[in-house]
Parts: structure tokens; C-alpha cells; sequence
């Protein structure tokens, strides 16, 4: 029998692709899921715990209770504050031993995952789930960047690297070679909303979203579905492009059909 796998869920299309594939996999599954950030419907019929973020010793007590031996971190989840966080004795100890305040996402991750292998699980990329959904060189629909988009691309790719190296954030929306937003703790979803307002007369911007230098590929994978593809539309971009290889793209051929209905474009890119 395959290994069980456990499902850590916060927010978005991922946990239920993950799900889905394991389910269809014949894999046996336990979804902890993370209470304020995971869909209800995800656990619907399925073996499940709920926690919220800053119970650990709860999180590992189910882990165990449940057989899990590997562990996949699925979704969003949002920073929160120490006191928004209320850490158990668990987490408040991994806080005091990793450093919370100073540790950027991708650090943060990485303790994480460390600390958890460290009790005995092994932690595991999506990629390794669902690996038909890393994003591929090339266009994904009918439509292509033109040269203004491919400079605005070329931009992005330099701006999102700088980002990634402060640990701060995946993606950067770049408009006629100006960068005029820079993800933070928000998530790309609000970075496009709050660049509506920002966007300039003429030719739409452009998001681009790059895996950070050194980026845990086990967690936090930059990641971009139909939503997105919704969303770029309705704040005016142009289009999308991912890093080829290193970027997860839920439901490829709904992303494909959403972007040409819209008018988008939906590009892999191989980063230098």
C-alpha cells in the first residue's frame, strides 16, 4: 500500500487537486485543514481534521492519530501577526528556536519543513502529485505577447528576482517597463486588484511570477489557475507569464480557454 498521505490545506484550487489526484491514485489521504483558509467542501466525505494555524501540537497529534507518513503543503495561507497566531507550546517553541519575526515566507517554510521531517515525516513538493501542472515553455493559448509585452516581461523577470531575494513575494506586474506593484503578504489576487488603480493610459500591464532564488520547491510553489486568469482580466492586464518548470498552473486547459475568451495572454517563460 501506497503511503498515506497527509494534506496540510489552506486556500484556493490546489488542496482539491491534490486531493483529487490522490484519490484517483488510490492513495490513502488525511486533510488537515487549516481553519479560516481551506474550503469546506474540500473535506466534504473525506478523513479530516480542522486546526487553526497556531496549533501545532494538535497538527502533529493528528498526523500521527492518523498513520500519515508524507506531508504536502497545499493553498494559501496568510502570515499572521504573533498575536494574531496564539501559538500553542508547540509552535511557541519552534517560534523561539527559528525566529519567527526575522524569517522572510520562503525561510519561514523551510524551518517549517525542517522541523516537521524532524518528528519523523517527510515532506513532499506538489509537483510530485500533480506534476503535469508545472508550467511549460511556450504560450498555453492561442494568444502570444507582442514585443511591448515580451520588454514588459523581460522587466518583470528582473524586478520579481530582486523581490525574491529579500524573501518578500513571487510576483511583480510591470506596465509599459514601469513595475507599479510588487507582491507583499497580500497575495497575487489583491497585488492585481490593488494595481487597477494604479495602471497607466495605453497598452495593460503584464504579471509576471518567478520562483524565488533558492525557493523551498516542497512549499509555496509560485502558483496561477482560472481565478487568476479572472482576475488579471478584470484589473485590465494584458497577460501572465510563470517561470517554465518552476510554477504550478491549476487546471492548464480552463486557464487556456479562460485567457483566450478574455483576451489574455498565458506564457511559460524560461527565466536566465
Amino acid at each position: 500500500m501506497e503511503r498515506r498521505l497527509g494534506i496540510i490545506a489552506g486556500s484556493g484550487e490546489l488542496p482539491r487537486r491534490i486531493r483529487d489526484a490522490a484519490v484517483v491514485a488510490d492513495r490513502p489521504i488525511f486533510i488537515v485543514a487549516l481553519e479560516g483558509f481551506a474550503d469546506p467542501a474540500l473535506v466534504a466525505g473525506m478523513p479530516h481534521g480542522w486546526i487553526r494555524l497556531g496549533a501545532a501540537a494538535e497538527g502533529l497529534k493528528l498526523l500521527r492519530d492518523n498513520a500519515v507518513q508524507d506531508i504536502v503543503f497545499a493553498g494559501g495561507v496568510r502570515r499572521p501577526s504573533l498575536l494574531a497566531l496564539r501559538p500553542d507550546w508547540r509552535a511557541a517553541k519552534f517560534i523561539a528556536k527559528a525566529g519567527f519575526r526575522a524569517l522572510g515566507d520562503n525561510g519561514l517554510l523551510t524551518a517549517v519543513i525542517k522541523e516537521i521531517e524532524d518528528e519523523g515525516f517527510r515532506i513532499v513538493g506538489a509537483d510530485s502529485i500533480i506534476g503535469a501542472a508545472l508550467a511549460t515553455a511556450g504560450p498555453f493559448g492561442k494568444i502570444v505577447p507582442d514585443d511591448i509585452a515580451q520588454q514588459d516581461i523581460a522587466r518583470g523577470i528582473i524586478a520579481a528576482r530582486a523581490l525574491g531575494a529579500l524573501d518578500i513575494g513571487q510576483a511583480v506586474i510591470v506596465q509599459q517597463g514601469m513595475v507599479i506593484g510588487a507582491e507583499a503578504v497580500e497575495g497575487t489576487e489583491q497585488l492585481i486588484a490593488r494595481c487597477k488603480g494604479l495602471a497607466l493610459d495605453g497598452p495593460g500591464g503584464v504579471l509576471v511570477k518567478m520562483a524565488k532564488p533558492g525557493q523551498e520547491r516542497r512549499a509555496d510553489l509560485p502558483t496561477i489557475g482560472p481565478r487568476t486568469v479572472e482576475h488579471a482580466a478584470a484589473a485590465g492586464l494584458r497577460g501572465i507569464a510563470v517561470e517554465a518548470g518552476a510554477a504550478l498552473i491549476i487546471d492548464r486547459d480552463r486557464v487556456a480557454a479562460a485567457a483566450d475568451a478574455r483576451g489574455l495572454f498565458v506564457v511559460g517563460i524560461l527565466a536566465p
